[in-house]
């Protein structure tokens, strides 16, 4: 028995696109479907959480899409809160809240799937429908049945450096839901990777990146850590977004859209080919590839 992750029969699904700054990887998407006389699926709406750091109304406005604005930072502050965060139990409860209020402004646009373009808030909308993410760090990659390039903004890819990898990957998940601070979203079913992208450790040694690291305090300051493996990571993730995220997000999304993922009866990744369904580990996106990685 074959379960799609998309139940709506034989209509285009419509999808959210939920974005916080750039809405570079949201623009990719977008292009990849205005040229198709017969595009796979439709943006109902761009969500963003920062109404005045995003660049969500411009894009709106660009692509006639409509806008949904619910800021999150506000949100906190008008329940008493200074900073955006899930380490407290009230931080958790405020952001159960806002995604509740989330849900009541963007349901009448009857959302099949989101897409989580740069999109920081971790949020449980994703028990909602399925959300598609981009992550910065191949998560095929485990050690004892562990994904190791997991966590958020630059950790994935300070780990691969660290570990002395000589390249990244770009993977499309779907995000699962979250307890707590938020570790399992990255758990998901991998749809795609991205095709390698070279690491540049820019004449950095790696022995000056494991002092880096040795000498950062347990516990992470206030706008976080300010060193060169921030630094060095930052300029790799900012090369893999160009070269790894708009390489797989845009095929994945479309591939995900036509209903050619799905799970088998025993919850295993699907994938339609020529020759009907295959479990799969992944697809790998090239530019002009699109490679089954078997079980």
């Amino acid at each position: 028995m074959i379960k799609n992750f998309l139940n709506i029969g034989s209509k285009k699904p419509s999808a959210a696109i939920f974005m916080s700054g750039s809405g570079s990887n949201a623009e990719k998407l977008l292009d990849s479907i205005r040229d198709e006389e017969i595009a796979p699926w439709k943006a109902a709406l761009i969500f963003t959480d920062a109404s005045l750091k995003s660049r969500a109304a411009e894009i709106a406005r660009n692509y006639r899409i409509p806008l949904v604005e619910l800021d999150i930072l506000e949100f906190y502050r008008q329940r008493g809160e200074t900073k955006v965060s899930l380490a407290t139990e009230n931080g958790r409860r405020i952001r159960e809240e806002w995604t509740q209020e989330m849900r009541k402004i963007i349901g009448p646009f009857k959302v099949d799937f989101g897409i989580l373009a740069g999109f920081v808030p971790l949020t449980n909308i994703t028990s909602d429908f399925p959300c598609l993410n981009v992550h910065p760090g191949d998560l095929t990659v485990e050690d004892g049945g562990r994904r190791i390039y997991v966590g958020l903004h630059t950790i994935p890819v300070e780990t691969a450096i660290m570990r002395g990898c000589s390249f990244l990957r770009s993977s499309v998940i779907i995000a699962q839901t979250y307890t707590g601070k938020g570790g399992e979203m990255d758990s998901g079913p991998i749809l795609g990777i991205s095709t390698p992208v070279k690491i540049d450790l820019q004449g950095k040694s790696i022995e000056e990146l494991e002092l880096a690291y040795k000498n950062r305090s347990i516990q992470k300051p206030p706008g976080g850590y300010k060193d060169i493996l921030v630094d060095l990571a930052k300029k790799n993730q900012e090369n893999l977004k160009i070269n790894g995220d708009w390489t797989v997000f845009p095929p994945a999304v479309k591939d995900f859209a036509s209903g050619k993922f799905a799970q088998d009866e025993m919850g295993s990744l699907v994938y339609l080919t020529d020759d009907g369904w295959k479990k799969i580990k992944t697809v790998e996106y090239g530019i002009s590839s699109k490679i089954p990685v078997y079980v």
